[in-house]
């Protein structure tokens, strides 16, 4: 049913999967219903117990630039019968293939969909994407708000976000901040760092490892000899012919070898593709490569804080007890005193540790952008491996 209701009888939906809504189209829209008046109809339905009788299903960003436009009436569409999850699903599906609609705030919309008990195949049916898709989406979830603003942003892409999000939250700083700092070549070399971070956060230990025999090290060190001298003839030897083969013009080769050039494409055509993937694996064992290094620094500062940990403890217990002699004999404080000044030093001891568990769950009450979902996620997220995120931030910013 259409009909004309004023402004005020119209509400916004709370629930509204989208939040952000660009000021630059939204003052464009605002001047255009100033001058043509709105075109398409915002779709209400109606509610009881708010404070207006209508709330929005699809339009609230027309319905926002007509009360910038000064109008007081609005022309309607209002949808009879229709729940709220229905209204919720109409909601995600006008916005879902906006440009303006953040990640995000995409991912959050599926989310709930998932808590009213949608299976990811039927929110792909539904709104036209893949499992694939969906199931990826899902995933950002898991995102630290920080990582998640940036990734809204469009300082980090969908591809690299997912990746990120795989890890705890202190990796997702390293990864996600050395990213911005401009320290990998492309974005296909930052994912192959991440999942080299992922690889080394499912290790059990990494300080704690044994120390490889002779005999490995030896091998280790003729495999390495061996695998240099294979990449540095791809530099001595095939560079050189590919590079003067290029300095030749084409009409001069198909003089010199008329129809057997086709062998000789067909050749190169081979060569390129094993060189393709050989890029691709050298940069993933890079990336992975990078990503020990960093692990391995995090476990070793972990380790050193530990035994210096012990060793203030130890210091302060010898304390006590040299301090508890004249004052037993000079006069009596009870049996009670040394497990005391033990206790202040143990917790005197744990005292950063406890720091650095506060304020991950401090992050972890924030939200990139009040999407209801990511609230919920990010609480679980920042629980995680909080002292790990301490060192691997302080590893991120050097």
């Amino acid at each position: 049913m259409y009909v004309d209701l004023r402004i005020d009888q119209i509400m916004p939906n709370p629930d509204q999967p989208r939040k952000f809504f660009d000021e630059d189209a939204h003052r464009e829209l605002t001047e255009s219903i100033k001058v043509n008046g709105l075109l398409q109809p915002v779709v209400v339905r109606g509610v009881e117990g708010e404070e207006a009788p209508h709330m929005i299903v699809a339009g609230e960003r027309r319905w926002r630039a007509c009360k910038e436009a000064g109008l007081t009436v609005v022309p309607s569409r209002i949808l009879e019968d229709i729940d709220e999850e229905k209204a919720f699903v109409l909601s995600i599906s006008e916005n879902v293939n906006r440009a303006d609609m953040t990640i995000m705030e995409e991912a959050g919309a599926y989310a709930d969909l998932v808590v009213l008990g949608w299976k990811p195949e039927a929110i792909a049916k539904t709104f036209g994407k893949t499992k694939t898709h969906i199931e990826w989406r899902l995933g950002l979830l898991t995102l630290r708000p920080e990582v998640a603003e940036w990734v809204n942003e469009g300082k980090i892409k969908p591809n690299l976000s997912w990746h990120i999000a795989q890890l705890s939250p202190g990796n997702q700083m390293v990864a996600a901040t050395r990213y911005l700092r401009g320290d990998f070549d492309t974005e296909a070399d930052a994912a192959n760092f991440a999942q080299g971070l992922k690889m080394a956060e499912q290790q059990t230990s990494l300080v704690s490892e044994k120390e490889p025999t002779d005999e490995e090290k030896v091998k280790r060190e003729k495999a390495k000899v061996k695998t240099t001298d294979k990449l540095g003839k791809v530099e001595e030897v095939v560079m050189p012919l590919l590079e003067e083969l290029t300095k030749a013009k084409p009409e001069e080769l198909a003089d010199i070898l008329g129809t057997d050039l086709g062998r000789y494409v067909r050749k190169i055509d081979r060569l390129a593709s094993q060189v393709t993937l050989a890029r691709r694996i050298l940069r993933q064992a890079n990336g992975i490569a990078e990503a020990r290094k960093v692990a391995w620094d995090t476990a070793v500062a972990e380790v050193q804080e530990e035994k210096g940990a012990v060793k203030e403890v130890k210091a302060d217990d010898g304390k006590a007890e040299e301090a508890k002699q004249p004052q037993v004999q000079v006069k009596p404080t009870g049996p009670k005193q040394p497990e005391e000044v033990k206790a202040a030093a143990k917790k005197a001891a744990a005292k950063p540790t406890q720091t650095a568990g506060a304020r991950a769950r401090a992050t972890g009450n924030g939200s990139a952008r009040n999407v209801p979902a990511q609230r919920r996620a990010t609480k679980t997220a920042a629980s995680k491996e909080t002292k790990t995120a301490k060192k691997a931030e302080t590893t991120a910013e050097k």
